[in-house]
């Protein structure tokens, strides 16, 4: 049986580590309640390639 309720999964991807140039990217899943963020989100999380802490942003 599937899960019922708002919660999502969704994936958020670094911002910063496309305008470097480097190969790869920095990307994680997690989940949200639809309803309590209506709106895309936006957490800072560690990227391993650029060693740094960074905003990511949810991708579609």
């Amino acid at each position: 049986m599937a899960k019922k309720g708002n919660r999502v999964q969704v994936i958020l991807e670094c911002t910063e580590h496309k305008a470097t140039g480097q190969p790869g990217t920095s990307r994680y899943i997690t989940t949200k309640n639809k309803k309590n963020t209506p709106d895309r989100m936006e957490l800072k999380k560690f990227n391993p390639i650029l060693k740094k802490m960074t905003v990511h942003k949810e991708i579609k």
